[in-house]
């Protein structure tokens, strides 16, 4: 499998990105990638241990890398600095369709809207790759995620009024716009 990223300009000019920052379209092998994937097992850990059987890893590893790879998929990285700090995947569902996966911030990042880049890259690759539908979800556990895809125009498939934990998985889905 190519590792072999191609810089993204499509947000180039969002004022979360400071000077120098690159989104970079790859795989989830990359080796870049690696601190962010694990900073994300360890949180997923943290937050769930008691709700979802087996570990955090097996839920983050449980797709082949060739899910997240070109031309069915793909993996972003932001890089600062030469270093991940976010990340977000996608991966085809069906013709139309496709899932987000694995936004995720380095915690000492959050608050500056990379996760906001993140998504917006990935729904401008999505349309370029000619998808229709965005659909993802998000844990009981992680409110700043349903907040963060209210905001960015996501459809709630439950009822935002309940109580997360009998929610459950929370579903989204959002058409693609050009």
């Amino acid at each position: 499998m190519s590792t072999t990223p191609h810089s993204t300009s499509s947000v180039p000019q969002h004022p979360a990105l400071a000077p120098g920052d690159e989104l970079v379209h790859t795989t989830p092998d990359d080796p870049r990638a690696k601190p962010v994937l694990d900073d994300l097992v360890r949180e997923y850990d943290e937050r769930y241990r008691d709700l979802f059987p087996g570990s955090a890893a097996d839920e983050v590893y449980r797709y082949p890398v060739e899910h997240f790879s070109a031309p069915e998929g793909t993996f972003l990285l932001l890089l600062r600095d030469g270093e991940a700090i976010s990340a977000g995947a996608f991966m085809r569902l069906d013709p139309s369709t496709i899932e987000l996966k694995r936004i995720w911030t380095r915690s000492d990042h959050r608050g500056e809207g990379l996760a906001r880049v993140i998504v917006a890259e990935l729904e401008a690759e999505a349309a370029r790759r000619g998808a229709e539908r965005i659909v993802l979800s998000t844990g009981p556990r992680q409110p700043e995620a349903v907040r963060l895809y209210l905001r960015l125009g996501y459809t709630p498939q439950f009822d935002v009024d309940a109580d997360p934990a009998t929610v459950g998985i929370h579903c989204f889905e959002k058409a693609v716009t050009a």
